[in-house]
């Protein structure tokens, strides 16, 4: 191995720095006197790498391209790494110098003229892709070897952010990486920030998503993820003086240099088409339009571990023969390449807009083939590790599917079909395994984000899905005839409107019959006999209603004489018909019936789920309900995105075992009072600041004080996480400012840099408004020479994972300010609380956790709390409900002008009026907006006092110890999917 590592380190000696725009060939000329010889000497000990070619043939993510090896033949990293997996060493810096050199020259995505910054990371991302193949192959025939269970993460999102720094810092690599790419004449944090976010995702969910993948890798867990390759993720955010602006996202525009396309992969998806019963009395689905799934596998190592799992994700495309070769030379060419273009667009942005009927189609054909590919690809893998010993009723045992959101329902009818239509299992069978192997994990309260599918719609797009979701319906009607009885037939029929999967459809025939025998039988008169009295009663009633049908008649006759145009006015004025509801799919209700376990992601979420949104089915299958509080990785989201602080810990502490065990970070509390700490804990802050007023400045062009706070609220716009309210108690501050002297105003105030990031998705109207309203608020207050430093307001543009990565190390007081009980959980404020930073929110989603384990005075709480919502959303129907002035003031501040010519009645009568839609205040802005602004000020006060906020920022992190998402995934592991840690040796 020491020779090895000599003749590695030799290929390299030469290596120097780089002028920033040097020609390629003065790179390669570098090593020009050893690189032939070392070449050969890397071919000549290719024995060490034996091991690669021994593979089983079947290893499911495979480097199997001719290319490919040679490729892990030449380079060093590749070869030192495949040596390594023997010993403990591990690359240095020199043989990393040369791996890059190496992927600069023989894997080029780039002209070779320039060696520039973006060259340089492509070459510097391929050379640490080459080390994780070697422990992603090694991993999977681990796997295949144990033939363990196996958890697959199926969902729409997946928000990985940069993978660079994350990779080799999880390599541990950091340090030798920098070193080579200094060697070169770069720095390393240069070179990352070429990388492009992946446009995989949109918010927490997909956060989410990706942090469980880091876990799972790091504590050794055989898992996959699955999920969409989006061409043009969900869009790219502009800012204009019209507010917000949608593009494409280009992150493939140049290729991705971790994805590896598996052509051998792939799995038709079929549409539309009809059902037939087939003379073998199975159902065949025939005809219709069939794409081509692909997959795209993306390594995702664990934390100081030869661990490294898959994320696979799906590109679309149709066969060539649908290319329509006789139509093309006809001049017919949309005609000739309609089915190639029907089938890529499946895959080219997240969630497509839905208020068109192609709009829904899209979504659904996306939902269904992520289903599809995926449960293809599970029952493959199933299938050749079972071998000659394949039993399907084990199939539970070697598969958990986890479906993030209600988006993979289609997982449960797609797993049926194939277990009855292709592997020829019964109706019994197949459901017994599909309940045993699925499992939902609920992300919202919202209504609209409880799917709910167009039954015509499905039913034209996937025909045999709808006959089992409707026999999945019949079953469920069974059960809870059997459950509540025929007694009551007012409760039988609530039961059945609020459970059955699908809504605004006749109930089948035989159960029909049962429900008009109960109510024929509720209705029956009671037998008992009448006293002197009744009877007396009754013939009173009888002789009134003889009156008034006389006075009927006598009326009627007076209207005989009526000519025909009076007659036509009585038949206009018959009452229009009332349309019939349209018929749906529930998802969530599918969900609950089809899966094992349904999970919700904070304790009042989960409690909420119990009582209100799934309340009739927690009754009936209390056992299938839990609670998994999210939790993120502390891996990217301290360690690696802020070094400073995690410096700091990791010398307090006297360990960074930390970053494994959370437990240890409670250990800070210690060392609270210590001014030693305290100081160097101010010191980082500001340190990240200083970056994140750079990033400011060069992203929006204005210039903020590290000195003044920074207040930061970045997350999805929408109503219920109400960027409203922040922004209105900032039009009141900026407002009560104006009307002080300058002296009053230093006096009053404390400096503030107030910070708002996010997207609105691209139909949402008023989300759009909000943000219009952000930036004309902060156009108005930024360039205002009265206020100056004491306050600015900051629209940060295209908000992602990266730019996250930036702010939340620089945060000072973060907003979860969301309406009590519509927010599941939220992770952003787990971030935040992790890094330091002092929450003001209300009692909802993962807030109350926080709040419980930072302690109570270390986050600043208002607001009404969720069992108090229902009741003030009725006072405020019934026109109780009196705004406070303040809140009137402001209103009226916003529509004198001040910020500018544009309209915003429409977004200020959203906080008006008591019922209608899009009016009312539904999301209670008016009624927290006294206590928001008053716990305002005693933000100010503490602020004053910087050993006082110091201290409460140490206890912040080390009170967020719990929300690793290690301990939430130990727990899905235990609880859920039955899965146990599988360390390769």
């Amino acid at each position: 191995m020491a020779s090895t590592t000599m003749r590695l380190s030799a290929t390299s000696a030469g290596a120097q720095a780089l002028p920033r725009r040097n020609s390629l060939a003065v790179l390669l000329t570098v090593s020009a006197r050893s690189s032939a010889k070392s070449r050969l000497r890397f071919i000549g000990r290719s024995s060490n790498l034996s091991f690669l070619r021994r593979r089983n043939s079947f290893s499911a993510v495979k480097c199997v391209s001719g290319s490919e090896a040679r490729k892990t033949l030449h380079d060093p990293v590749a070869q030192q790494q495949a040596a390594s997996s023997l010993s403990s060493s591990t690359p240095d810096a020199s043989s990393i110098a040369s791996s890059i050199k190496y992927h600069a020259e023989f894997t080029p995505l780039f002209s070779t003229h320039n060696f520039d910054l973006p060259q340089a990371f492509f070459a510097t991302a391929q050379s640490v892709h080459d080390a994780l193949i070697i422990n992603w192959n090694a991993t999977y025939d681990y796997y295949e070897k144990l033939n363990v269970k196996q958890a697959y993460y199926l969902s729409m999102e997946f928000l990985q952010g940069r993978a660079l720094l994350n990779a080799i810092g999880n390599l541990e690599l950091t340090g030798a990486y920098a070193e080579a790419l200094s060697k070169l004449g770069y720095k390393l944090e240069n070179v990352a920030f070429q990388e492009p976010d992946a446009a995989l995702g949109n918010g927490g969910l997909g956060r989410l998503a990706s942090c469980f993948l880091d876990s799972l890798a790091t504590l050794n867990y055989p898992a996959w993820g699955y999920g969409l390759r989006y061409k043009y993720g969900l869009f790219k955010q502009r800012i204009t003086k019209e507010g917000q602006e949608e593009v494409a996202e280009d992150w493939l525009e140049m290729g991705s240099p971790w994805e590896i396309v598996r052509n051998d992969v792939s799995y038709p998806v079929k549409f539309y088409g009809k059902v037939v019963s087939g003379s073998d009395g199975k159902k065949h689905w025939i005809g219709g339009e069939e794409i081509k799934a692909v997959a795209h596998d993306v390594p995702i190592p664990g934390y100081k571990t030869k661990t490294t799992i898959n994320l696979r994700l799906w590109s679309t495309k149709a066969a060539s023969e649908e290319f329509d070769l006789y139509a093309f030379n006809a001049g017919r060419h949309n005609e000739a390449s309609e089915a190639l273009a029907n089938a890529e667009k499946i895959c080219y942005i997240l969630y497509p807009g839905d208020e068109s009927i192609e709009g829904k189609t899209l979504r659904l054909k996306q939902q269904y083939t992520l289903c599809s590919a995926s449960l293809q690809d599970i029952i493959a893998c199933f299938e050749r590790r079972s071998g000659a010993n394949l039993n399907w009723e084990e199939f539970p045992e070697k598969v958990a599917v986890q479906m993030n959101d209600t988006h993979p329902t289609l997982c449960i009818p797609e797993l049926m079909r194939i277990l009855i239509d292709v592997k020829g299992l019964s109706w019994k069978d197949a459901w017994n395994i599909t309940q045993r192997t699925v499992a939902y994990t609920n992300h919202t309260v919202l209504p609209e984000a409880l799917e709910k599918w167009s039954l015509d719609l499905m039913q034209k797009l996937l025909p045999r899905h709808i006959e089992i979701i409707e026999m999945i319906d019949e079953e469920l009607i069974g059960t809870i005839i059997a459950e509540y009885g025929t007694a009551d037939s007012d409760l039988l029929e609530n039961k059945l409107k609020e459970m059955r999967i699908l809504e605004n459809v006749e109930l089948p025939e035989e159960f029909a019959d049962v429900l008009v025998k109960s109510k024929e039988t509720t209705d029956i008169p009671s037998e008992e006999p009448q006293s002197s009295e009744q009877v007396e009663e009754e013939e009173e009633e009888e002789k009134k209603k003889d009156d008034d049908n006389d006075e009927v008649e006598g009326a009627l006759a007076e209207k005989k004489g009526t000519d025909e145009s009076s007659i036509e006015d009585e038949k206009e004025e018959l009452p229009v018909p009332v349309p019939e509801p349209p018929k749906l799919v529930r998802m969530a209700n599918l969900c609950v019936v089809g899966g094992h376990a349904v999970n919700g992601v904070a304790e009042i979420h989960s409690e909420i789920v119990k009582d209100e949104v799934f309340n009739a089915f927690y009754k009936l299958w209390p056992e299938k309900f839990q609670n998994k509080t999210n939790g993120v990785t502390p891996r990217r989201w301290i360690k690696f995105c802020n070094p400073l602080l995690s410096k700091i810990i990791t010398e307090w502490i006297g360990t960074e075992d930390w970053v494994l065990n959370t437990e240890k970070l409670a250990e800070l509390r210690k060392f609270v009072e210590n001014e030693d700490l305290q100081l160097q804990w101010r010191e980082a802050k500001r340190s990240n600041k200083v970056k994140v007023a750079a990033f400011i400045r060069e992203k929006t062009g204005y210039f903020v004080s590290p000195d003044a706070m920074f207040d930061i609220q970045v997350k999805r716009i929408h109503e219920y996480k109400r960027q409203l309210m922040n922004i209105l108690g900032i039009v009141y501050r900026y407002k009560k400012m104006k009307e002080m002297s300058p002296v009053e105003r230093k006096a009053n105030f404390v400096p503030r840099v107030c910070i708002f990031g996010g997207k609105a998705f691209a139909t949402y109207v008023q989300a759009k408004r909000i943000v219009k309203f952000i930036t004309d608020v902060g156009e108005t207050v930024n360039h205002d020479p009265e206020i100056g430093d004491l306050l600015k307001v900051i629209f940060v543009p295209d908000y992602n994972v990266s730019v996250a990565e930036m702010l939340i190390p620089a945060s000072e007081l973060s907003q979860h300010i969301s309406t009590a009980g519509m927010e599941a959980s939220g992770t952003s404020n787990m971030k935040f609380a992790m890094n330091g930073c002092i929450l003001i929110g209300t009692l909802d989603g993962a807030n109350v956790e926080i709040r419980e384990e930072v302690g109570a005075d270390n986050f600043f709480l208002f607001g009404a709390e969720a069992p108090e919502i229902a009741g003030l959303r009725k006072e405020r129907a019934e026109g109780k409900f009196v705004p406070d002035p303040r809140f009137e003031e402001v209103k009226e501040f916003v529509r004198s002008g001040v910020f500018g010519s544009y309209n915003y009645d429409e977004l200020i009568g959203s906080l008006e009026g008591n019922e209608g839609f899009g009016r009312a205040d539904y999301f209670l802005v008016g009624k927290d907006f006294p206590s928001y602004i008053e716990c305002q000020e005693k933000v100010d006060e503490a602020y004053r006092d910087q050993k006082k906020w110091t201290r409460m920022s140490i206890l912040n992190t080390a009170g967020s110890y719990k929300f690793s998402s290690d301990r939430t995934i130990h727990e899905y592991a235990r609880e859920i999917w039955n899965i146990e840690p599988a360390q390769l040796p």
